[in-house]
């Protein structure tokens, strides 16, 4: 069976009200799985490789006779980062498309845009966006796969302080991403004796960043950099980097764990350090490693589909996808609380992600050690041991 899939251009909906939510399923009826996701727009080096990731998965589940004996159909729309489409979209996937469950948000903004939305309709939504302010504190219907900022910030930190790197410069941009990793990194920071001398902010549509660098860079005392945010200005910063001459230790965040980062970012990026997933360095990890198996799976899945590389991004949503399906499976129907329930009570999933423990308290169930620090090398992802 081929995925139903419903495409809808940006600006074609109008909003909707918030009536008549559940759908009266018949035992024939469809699975349906709505997603909200950035395919196009500056955000699509996220939402393009997480709806190609569900279409594959989708498609396999029904090729396989389905979920609970009945056809799976992923009902999606294009938010293009923008977050009052985002609302717009949830809205009608959950009056019109009267989806099961949700999986999308690629963006905080689009995620946090669309949860009242989701909370009133009282429906499972699992989100694909990072930020730590989407699962914390526990929203009932809110679940997401990704680390958090906070996470990611702890990991690196952590790395800087075994380098002996205790004084750094900050340097991140103002959209919804950036200025959370910011909070948590301050905060961090503070909280692991490091002391943050240079604090500086970008627009995420600036094209130059070098008087934030060269303030940066001139700081007394400071002996690493970390940029956090996500899109092409982290792009921007690097390559603003290395015209400078900086030789300082550089880090990113995994806003950037992708290929496309390296593209965009060239040469510029040798050197510099970030938290990942495993996914990034699939060909390193050992195969005693409880991640190895659904790692190099998914890897090899999606790149023998669409002949392009994968990314921790779509990694997300492959976590999301399998998840769900095994909450519906524990659930044994759609109903909404059940498939909550589920969700809610996931212990030691491995995924492309890291290993899952889901609970009442926790609706992400990661830690920061899930992350792994990688370093480019020579154009290229590579493992720090």
């Amino acid at each position: 069976m081929k995925t139903k899939l419903k495409t809808l251009a940006v600006g074609a909906v109008a909003a909707l009200g918030l009536t008549s939510l559940s759908p009266v399923v018949k035992a024939e009826d469809p699975i349906r799985i709505g997603s909200f996701l950035s395919v196009t727009g500056p955000a699509a080096f996220l939402g393009d490789p997480e709806l190609k990731t569900l279409e594959l998965y989708v498609d396999q589940l029904n090729e396989n006779g389905g979920l609970l004996g009945r056809e799976v159909q992923l009902v999606h729309y294009d938010d293009s980062g923008d977050a009052s489409k985002a609302r717009t979209f949830v809205t009608r996937l959950l009056r019109q498309d009267k989806v099961d469950l949700i999986i999308g948000g690629s963006t905080t903004g689009a995620t946090m845009a669309a949860v009242p939305v989701i909370e009133q309709a009282r429906v499972p939504f699992i989100s694909l966006a990072g930020a730590e302010t989407i699962s914390t504190p526990v929203k009932k219907w809110v679940f997401k796969m990704p680390q958090s900022d906070r996470q990611a910030a702890r990991r690196v930190l952590t790395d800087m302080k075994e380098r002996g790197l205790t004084h750094i410069g900050l340097i991140s941009g103002t959209g919804g991403f950036g200025a959370s990793g910011r909070n948590v990194t301050l905060e961090e920071a503070k909280a692991m004796g490091i002391e943050v001398v240079a604090d500086e902010t970008y627009n995420p549509k600036d094209t130059d960043v070098t008087a934030q660098l060269t303030r940066i860079r001139n700081t007394e005392g400071v002996q690493a950099v970390l940029n956090f945010d996500f899109g092409q200005g982290p792009a921007i910063v690097t390559k603003n980097y290395k015209q400078l001459g900086i030789e300082l230790p550089f880090y990113q965040s995994h806003g950037v764990a992708s290929d496309s980062f390296l593209k965009l970012a060239g040469d510029a990026a040798n050197g510099l350090r970030l938290p990942a997933t495993a996914l990034l360095v699939a060909d390193t990890i050992p195969d005693n490693d409880p991640q190895h198996g659904v790692v190099t799976g998914y890897k090899q899945a999606y790149e023998d589909r669409y002949n392009s590389s994968v990314s921790t991004f779509g990694g997300y949503a492959y976590d999301g996808f399998q998840l769900a399906v095994q909450a519906i499976k524990q659930a044994g129907s759609t109903d909404p609380a059940k498939v909550r329930d589920a969700l809610e009570n996931i212990q030691g999933y491995a995924g492309v992600t890291g290993t899952y423990h889901l609970s009442p308290e926790d609706h992400m169930g990661l830690s920061y050690d899930s992350f792994r620090i990688l370093e480019v090398k020579d154009g290229h992802w590579a493992l720090v041991e």
